[in-house]
């Protein structure tokens, strides 16, 4: 017995985790995800980018994930293209525990590099364009029904 769990309170948290993970399966069987027609870059800069899609700032930098046709003639600290947004395409509660693990360790399995943005109710994978179909069978195979813009 962990310390300070009184007698059937580990297998509690045992059944409690095991129900979560049937939640996932659920969310599996009925999840959606759709796949953006733009192609996105994600870009290291000293300030937020107009129009970006999300801004991540902290003590070290600023991210800005942004459509390539938006892109401006600002200079970067680093630049990388040519990404592919997948959003899934349902409420994922913020008490829901494993989903991302889920699909992260599946598309790492298949060799798929991600990016990630999780937004209040629903999260953002972006793949390389040449990994994207690779990305989509991963999904469909984990139960999801993927649809292309």
């Amino acid at each position: 017995m962990g310390p300070g769990k009184g007698p059937g309170e580990e297998e509690k948290e045992q059944g409690v985790t095991a129900m979560k993970r049937v939640d996932i399966r659920t969310y599996f069987k009925n999840g959606r995800a759709v796949v953006s027609s733009q192609t996105y870059a994600i870009i290291k800069t000293k300030r937020a980018c107009a129009n970006a899609f999300a801004i991540i700032k902290d003590d070290r930098e600023t991210t800005c994930i942004i459509e390539e046709s938006k892109v401006g003639s600002q200079k970067f600290l680093g630049f990388e293209g040519d990404w592919r947004m997948i959003t899934f395409d349902m409420v994922l509660p913020l008490s829901l525990v494993g989903f991302f693990a889920a699909v992260s360790g599946a598309l790492a399995d298949a060799g798929v590099n991600i990016f990630t943005v999780s937004a209040y109710t629903t999260d953002h994978v972006f793949v390389k364009n040449p990994k994207l179909d690779v990305a989509i069978k991963t999904l469909e195979k984990l139960g999801m029904s993927v649809r292309q813009l």
